[in-house]
């Protein structure tokens, strides 16, 4: 049986964590290849305001939930996805 108390986090292997923050990173570049799209086509015509708002909103408090448990993986994946969806926001306030 273990005798490790339940709330005490884990450390996570250093290839997993690097791994982590490739993939957080990686995939919040979606954000990036639409607002390059409203930006170069000066049209936000087909994208939802409200759901990029929305994304907004949840990768900020997840960047603030990295911040609070001091977790570099979600720090680091949650700045590149604000900004990103900070632009898409944007460009769809200018362009849309």
């Amino acid at each position: 049986m273990n005798s490790e108390p339940l709330d005490k986090p884990r450390r996570a292997p250093r290839w997993f964590t690097v791994y982590m923050h490739v993939v957080g990173v990686g995939g919040n570049l979606f954000f990036y290849i639409q607002a390059a799209r409203i930006f170069a086509g000066e049209s936000a015509r087909d994208v939802s305001l409200p759901a990029f708002a929305v994304a907004l909103w949840a990768v900020s408090s997840w960047f603030a939930y990295g911040v609070v448990l001091r977790n570099p993986v979600l720090i680091a994946a949650n700045v590149v996805a604000i900004l990103g969806a900070g632009a898409v926001v944007a460009g769809c306030l200018i362009y849309g």
